[in-house]
């Protein structure tokens, strides 16, 4: 009885929330409610979560949360208080003087002025509602502080950024949001890029033509939301923001959500046990300063995914890459790509990539995916051919080991054969800007991932990130020109007549690399955050010796007001 209770309470608070106004924007894949969820979803505390295709509405996040909710006597003490700090962030109820400011005058129930600018309160600069509309306007800025231990302790560099955002809904179902950012670097910029790798992707910065170094980032979508019957979530989203596709917890093998962010056209229905997405996005090439070589490419993904509550998921999908200009054939979200490929005389770069991740134990779950580059049928069992492109990832997420309160386990292993995300066509190669949309261990590679996470309290969450990567790079001479092609670079095809049919892993020059990250988020006052970094790196060359190690530590201070 009391569970029926409990049920008819969350029905009862989903629909005022959404009487109240539609929260159809998307939060940034950045935010840290995502980590949040993944937690309680491997907790088995809510029922599903998208994390192959994670970028959600606030209202969909606001649906976790009041599940959460429901089953709040499961939660530690941490896990209560970080459940109530992202209930006043994504629940329009929680809005009120108490818990939310904003800086210009509102017209909604919240403190006004510069009283509370230093508050625990959820900021705003601006926040505005009226019937099923409404808009929220925040203002954005970091400053990092990057120093190098070793070798060198004197290399340093600075980078700052400002900037804002805007976003809401309209309508009801037709969500909007937009942000731009402004920033500059000086100093070392092998530690700028270290410490900030989109930046590399930053036109401006690649650029470098003015007097210091700046970057900037833009983004900016509608998306229009409906449910045409009861159970049924139906969006279209066009623009462009940060895309993660895929599943993997190091980074996934298709898109790791690390490199520029697409333009693009987005579809997703998800109906009892079936979630389908399809995209059409545009990208660039690598950055010439000849900018009659530039040119524009293409990304279409489809894919299918059937969920089996408490027992698995597991899902089927197809990319194509391409840079011929605007191809109908890759617009249509209802068809097989391979074969469409192949109709249209086989120009283009086609993958094809299944995964399941598990639910049947309780705060623990297990993940995998294959991933097939190109060649469908020929060769699979043949692991010494260069056209056996494959890769696939294992790995386990244990929430709470051994009954250790807000600590999470992740254990990943990756493999990616020689020549995967290559093509005869470098135009096609799975890139953006020079730099690989796939796992960014590249080809004729591997990885071992382990991630330790504690939550120390909702404040302070620490993560402790250890890799092994293992890769065979192509053999070059001394003036760069290419001796030997091995498979190890994503913008070196297989040439026919040239290259050897045998492609063995690791082949080439090869180079051991060890990893450790240390980090700490502290935000001792709500939307100001310390994020705090101590990086190693130290890299073997087996094949000719010798070794390099570098340190560096980072602090970053982030506001959102």
């Amino acid at each position: 009885m009391k569970t029926k209770i409990l049920f008819f309470l969350l029905f009862v608070m989903l629909v005022l929330s959404n009487n109240i106004f539609a929260q159809i924007e998307n939060e940034p894949l950045a935010s840290t409610v995502y980590d949040f969820l993944k937690e309680m979803r491997v907790k088995r505390i809510i029922r599903t979560l998208n994390d192959d295709d994670p970028n959600l509405s606030r209202f969909q996040i606001l649906r976790h949360l009041n599940e959460i909710q429901i089953k709040r006597n499961e939660l530690s003490n941490t896990e209560k208080k970080l459940l109530k700090n992202y209930m006043i962030e994504f629940d329009p109820r929680e809005v009120n003087k108490k818990t939310t400011t904003s800086l210009f005058k509102s017209n909604m129930s919240m403190t006004n002025g510069f009283s509370d600018f230093f508050s625990d309160k959820e900021k705003y600069l601006f926040a505005y509602q009226k019937g099923d509309n409404n808009v929220f306007m925040e203002g954005t800025g970091h400053l990092y502080y990057i120093n190098e231990l070793k070798p060198n302790k004197k290399a340093n560099a600075k980078i700052f950024d400002v900037g804002f955002r805007i976003r809401g809904t309209v309508f009801n179902h037709l969500g909007y949001y937009f942000d731009v950012s402004k920033g500059g670097a000086v100093g070392d910029s092998v530690l700028t890029e270290l410490a900030l790798p989109p930046i590399k992707t930053s036109f401006k910065y690649v650029e470098n033509i003015e007097n210091i170094k700046n970057y900037d980032f833009a983004n900016g979508y509608l998306k229009y939301y409906t449910s045409p019957t009861e159970g049924m979530d139906l969006s279209v989203q066009l623009g462009r923001e940060k895309l993660k596709y895929g599943l993997g917890y190091s980074k996934s093998l298709t898109l790791s959500g690390e490199t520029p962010n697409m333009d693009f056209l987005k579809f997703n229905l998800n109906y009892g046990i079936i979630s389908y997405s399809s995209i059409f996005g545009s990208t660039v090439g690598e950055f010439n300063n000849d900018r009659s070589k530039n040119f524009t490419k293409y990304f279409s993904a489809n894919r299918l995914k059937l969920s089996f509550e408490n027992l698995f998921d597991v899902g089927i999908a197809e990319s194509i890459i391409h840079s011929r200009g605007f191809e109908l054939a890759y617009l249509n979200p209802v068809i097989f790509y391979k074969f469409v490929e192949h109709s249209l005389q086989d120009r283009d770069n086609g993958t094809i990539f299944a995964d399941i991740q598990t639910h049947f134990l309780k705060d623990f779950e297990l993940q995998g995916t294959f991933f097939l580059d190109e060649n469908i049928l020929s060769n699979l069992s043949d692991f010494t051919k260069a056209s056996n492109k494959t890769a696939y990832q294992l790995g386990f997420f244990w929430y709470e080991p051994v009954g250790l309160k807000n600590l999470s386990l992740i254990f990943e292993y990756t493999k990616i054969r020689p020549f995967v995300y290559t093509h005869f066509n470098p135009k096609n190669a799975y890139s953006a800007f020079g730099v690989g949309i796939g796992h960014p261990i590249g080809p004729n590679a591997d990885q071992v991932f382990t991630k330790l996470s504690y939550n120390l309290s909702d404040r302070v969450r620490f993560n402790l990130e250890f890799q092994k990567i293992r890769k065979g790079e192509n053999i070059v001479d001394a003036n760069g020109e290419l001796v030997r092609n091995v498979g190890g670079d994503i913008s070196q095809g297989f040439r026919g007549g040239i290259d050897s049919d045998t492609a063995l892993f690791l082949d080439g020059v090869r180079i051991n690399t060890d990893h450790v990250r240390f980090n700490v988020v502290f935000e001792p006052i709500k939307n100001y955050v310390f994020d705090l970094n101590y990086v190693y790196n130290l890299n073997k060359n087996l094949s000719h010796g010798g070794k390099e190690d570098l340190s560096y530590a980072y602090a970053r201070f982030s506001i959102n007001y």
